[in-house]
């Protein structure tokens, strides 16, 4: 009888963190959380009944079945048709549709290039046939002016004019 008894116990802990799983996407206002709890008090409560030393294995157990059982949650949502609906698509960098990272940036450093929409104080600017929206240092640039890259701060290449087009 011993055996069932803790595989129960185990068995709340995966309930546990599964419904700790569920009230991340299921609107509940707390009642899968408050479950998970109850869960997780019930399956250390049979291991307690058994003594201390084996309360605090089950413990031990619980430390490791949550997570675990998230993990396996987490590496698996991604493949569900659920996940694949609500989770955005990464970027395709070869495209050149993404922002560039930060080190592709900070090699744009004192470029010259091309206005391409007008910098109001936000537009594109052409680098070598390479669109990449930029920041005018200051009032508003109009297109085929020659600009400079002057400044790299985060995602955002701030520059000047160069010469009137």
């Amino acid at each position: 009888m011993t055996a069932i008894w803790i595989a129960f116990a185990v068995f709340l802990y995966v309930a546990c963190a599964i419904l700790l799983v569920i009230e991340i996407f299921v609107p509940s206002f707390g009642l899968l959380t408050v479950l998970a709890i109850v869960c997780g008090i019930g399956g250390g409560g049979i291991f307690f009944r058994y003594g201390l030393a084996a309360g605090w294995v089950g413990v031990g157990t619980a430390a490791v079945v949550i997570p675990v059982v998230w993990i396996i949650a987490f590496r698996l949502f991604p493949r569900t048709r659920f996940g694949k609906a609500v989770i955005m698509a990464r970027p395709d960098r070869s495209k050149g549709d993404a922002i560039p990272d930060n080190e592709q940036l900070q090699s744009m450093l004192n470029r010259t290039g091309t206005v391409v929409t007008t910098l109001r104080p936000v537009g594109m600017c052409d680098f070598d046939g390479r669109r990449i929206e930029c920041v005018a240092e200051r009032g508003f640039v109009t297109p085929g002016n020659k600009i400079k890259v002057i400044r790299v701060e985060g995602t955002q290449l701030t520059v000047r004019l160069l010469e009137e087009a």
